[in-house]
Order: C-alpha cells, then sequence, then structure tokens
C-alpha cells in the first residue's frame, strides 16, 4: 500500500506544480497590458484568451484519450502500441491545428459573436488571435504528447514544459512589449513563442527518452523500421475506432461541463456587475480545489489504466481506494481552510467591501463545494484510465440536465441561491452516477 501512495503523489505532484502555472501564462499577458494604455488592451486580451481557452478546452479530449489508452498499453507491456496511440494523437492534433489556421477568419468572426467583442477592442481582439492562432497546431500537438507521458507514468515532463513555458513568456513578452514596442502583438507573439517551445521541448524529451531503457527501448527500436510503423499505424482501422470512439464520448463530455459553467457565469451576469463579482470571486474556491484535484486525477489516469491493462484487478481496487482516502484528505484541508478563512481569502482577492458582504449569504455553498466535487475529480481519471467513457459522458449529461432544471425551476424563489444549488448537484451527481456506474458495469465485467 506504501507503494502505491508514493506511486500517487509521485504522479500528482507535478501534475499539481503543472495546473497551478497553466493559468500563469493568461495572467502575464494580462498584466502587461496592463501597463500599457489604454482598457481596451485588458478587455482584447481577456476577451482573446477566452477564446483560446474555449477552444482548447473542448479539445482536452486529445489528452486525456491518449493518456487513458497509452497507460493500458504500458500495464501490458505493448510499447510499440503505445507509440502508435501517440502517433494518432499527433496526426490528429496537428491535422486540426492546420484546419484552424486555414479557417482562422471564420472561426474569429464566430467565436467574437459568441463572446460578444466589444467594438472598441475588436481590432486588438483580431490582431491577438490572427498571431497566436499559429500556435494551435503545437498546443493541439502538446495535447498528444502530454497524455502520452501521463500513460506512460511520466508527469514530470509536462511540469517542466510547463514552467519552461512560462518563462519564455514572460521573457518573449517583455522584450516584445518593452523593447521592440509591439504592444498587443508582443504579447500575442510572447504567447506564440512559448507554445511552440513547449511543444518542441516535449517533443526533444520524448526522443531523449527513447534512448535504451526500460519502457522506451521499443521505441527505439521502432525507429529502425519507422516507414513500417507509420504504415501500420495509419491504416489500423479497428485501433482508430476504437481511438475516436473514446475521444468522441470525451468531447461530448467536456460540452456538458462547458455548457454548465458557461451558463453559470452568464446567469451571473444577468443579475448585474455586484453578483457577476461575487459569483466569480467565489468560484475562485473551486478553481483552487481542482488544481489540487487534477493532480491526484491524472495519478488516476496513469495507475488505473496501468493495472487494468496488466489485468490486476487487486491493483486496481487498492489505486481507486488510496485515490479515494487522498480525496477525503483534501476535502477536509480544504473545507478547513475555506471556513476558516473564507471572508479573509475574499478579501485577499478584491478591496472592494461591498462585494465582500455581498458574497456573505453564499459563502456556505463554496464552503461545500469540496465534499461535493471529490468524487468526480477521482472517477474521471480512473475512467479516462481505463477508458470508461461511456460512463463519463453519460454521468455529465446527467448531471447536466439536472443542473439546468433546478436552476431554472428555482430562480423565481431562491435566486443565486439556486444557481448555486444547482452548480453543487451537478458535481455531486457527475461523482455519484460514476460510482454506480463503476459497480454495476466495470468492477463486475473485470473479474470476470
Amino acid at each position: 500500500m506504501k507503494e502505491i501512495n508514493k506511486d500517487i503523489l509521485a504522479l500528482a505532484v507535478p501534475s499539481i506544480v503543472s495546473n497551478i502555472t497553466v493559468p500563469l501564462l493568461g495572467l502575464v499577458d494580462l498584466t502587461i497590458v496592463g501597463h500599457i494604455g489604454s482598457e481596451n488592451y485588458i478587455g482584447a486580451i481577456a476577451v482573446g484568451s477566452m477564446i483560446f481557452n474555449v477552444i482548447y478546452w473542448v479539445l482536452g479530449f486529445l489528452r486525456m484519450g491518449t493518456s487513458g489508452m497509452t497507460s493500458q498499453a504500458y500495464g501490458r507491456s505493448d510499447f510499440a502500441g503505445s507509440g502508435r496511440i501517440l502517433l494518432r494523437a499527433l496526426a490528429i492534433g496537428w491535422g486540426m491545428g492546420i484546419a484552424f489556421i486555414v479557417c482562422q477568419r471564420w472561426m474569429e468572426s464566430a467565436m467574437s459573436f459568441l463572446l460578444h467583442t466589444p467594438q472598441d477592442a475588436a481590432s486588438l481582439v483580431s490582431a491577438y488571435f490572427r498571431i497566436v492562432i499559429w500556435g494551435a497546431p503545437a498546443m493541439l500537438g502538446l495535447y498528444g504528447l502530454t497524455g502520452w507521458f501521463v500513460g506512460m507514468q511520466n508527469t514530470r515532463v509536462p511540469m517542466m514544459v510547463a514552467i519552461v513555458q512560462n518563462v519564455v513568456n514572460i521573457a518573449c513578452s517583455l522584450f516584445f512589449v518593452y523593447v521592440l514596442g509591439w504592444r498587443i502583438e508582443g504579447v500575442a507573439a510572447g504567447t506564440l513563442i512559448a507554445q511552440w517551445a513547449g511543444f518542441l521541448m516535449a517533443s526533444g524529451c520524448l526522443v531523449f527518452l527513447s534512448r535504451p531503457g526500460r519502457a522506451f527501448e521499443e521505441l527505439r527500436l521502432i525507429k529502425g523500421k519507422l516507414t513500417d510503423f507509420i504504415r501500420t499505424t495509419l491504416y489500423e482501422g479497428s485501433a482508430w475506432k476504437r481511438f475516436f470512439v473514446v475521444n468522441r464520448d470525451i468531447f461530448l463530455r467536456t460540452l456538458c461541463l462547458v455548457a454548465v459553467n458557461m451558463t453559470f457565469t452568464a446567469a451571473g451576469g444577468r443579475q448585474g456587475a455586484m453578483m457577476l463579482a461575487v459569483n466569480t470571486l467565489l468560484m475562485t474556491m473551486f478553481t483552487l480545489f481542482s488544481y489540487v484535484m487534477d493532480g491526484f486525477a491524472y495519478a488516476g489516469e496513469a495507475l488505473s489504466g496501468k493495472y487494468y491493462g496488466a489485468g490486476d484487478r487487486v491493483g486496481l481496487h487498492r489505486v481507486v481506494r488510496q485515490l479515494f482516502l487522498f480525496g477525503a484528505g483534501m476535502v477536509v484541508l480544504f473545507t478547513a481552510v475555506y471556513v476558516a478563512g473564507g471572508t479573509r481569502f475574499l478579501h485577499f482577492l478584491t478591496d472592494d467591501g461591498n462585494v465582500v458582504l455581498a458574497a456573505q449569504p453564499y459563502l456556505l455553498w463554496a464552503y461545500l463545494i469540496p465534499t461535493a466535487g471529490v468524487a468526480a475529480f477521482i472517477f474521471d481519471g480512473v475512467f479516462i484510465g481505463i477508458t470508461e467513457t461511456k460512463g463519463m459522458l453519460v454521468s455529465s449529461m446527467l448531471a447536466a440536465g439536472i443542473f439546468f432544471a433546478v436552476y431554472r425551476e428555482g430562480w423565481t424563489a431562491w435566486g443565486n441561491h439556486a444557481l448555486w444549488l444547482a452548480f453543487l448537484l451537478f458535481l455531486s451527481v457527475r461523482g455519484i452516477t460514476q460510482w454506480f456506474w463503476a459497480r454495476v458495469r466495470i468492477f463486475p465485467a473485470f473479474r470476470k
């Protein structure tokens, strides 16, 4: 059991560090433009970043699907198979990235319309978008590489890549803006270079790790017969079908999450600037919890897939049990911190006392976030690892349906409380549904 705990922490901690560094890319851009002039620059970065955040969040299936299938191949010691999975992920990621570049004018118009881009900032958003879009192949290719490394039980490389991306982004953006005077074009160029730097670094790590030794030995052998390997990979119809089925389910499941989160934000906005600010601040508590729990979900992907691929039922049960013990510890820790320092945390985020006062009636909902959300995070990791993506999709669709029903029916009587109740039910129902799915559909079948 100590060995499993050690494996979980070895995978989770680097992933948590990676998750924490991700929002820094957008924060750096926002900080720089905040010091170069008009408020239109801030609005342009906010809208431009949101466009790419939505696009890449929806396409997160490239990382998750690759992680689950790779970890199972790792458990079977099928390292040639894991190489084929990576090649398929890179082919799809690069194909989609190139398609985005070709269709960039249409995408720009559609996303600007959906996000209600202010007219004063439209030209700046366009300038930002038309530079950063050239990083789409790098970002989507990096999704495949990240998923592959996680599946191969290595979260240190993604962590190092995330750190390097931030360093490169900061250095390049500062140079382009303050030395060359490029303004928003400089910020966009810094982001673009950081994206390609991350992809190239991950690719370099892949080449380095494919030197002789352990799990990467067969990848070295593949190099000697690369043409045959690529031909086999590209024309293996059944493997492509499985790849698309797994990723289709994750894609549709992600759409459910996007719909709920965008509705939550929009519902706050319809109540006015004050309630929008309140909900935004309180959702920061969910964001912080998610950074940590996503780390344990990554560990669940890698280890669950490994034991599932190896046919080790006992190992899989132990991993799930230990993940939930870690999850319980995180629930106690975060709940205690939020209850003890919730108001002080809000004061840290804003100097506006009126916003903090308006948030007081809704703090209880924020305190319940860890309890409501922990099971969904852990089961997401486990389900991705064993590629039980249909269960993820069913649970998300059911939970989203309950969210919209409770929000609609309770809005008149409870207002913003109905919105928070609906959101917490969304988190809870996902986890509960996945628990039943695992009990009925997964573990009994795995014992046969």
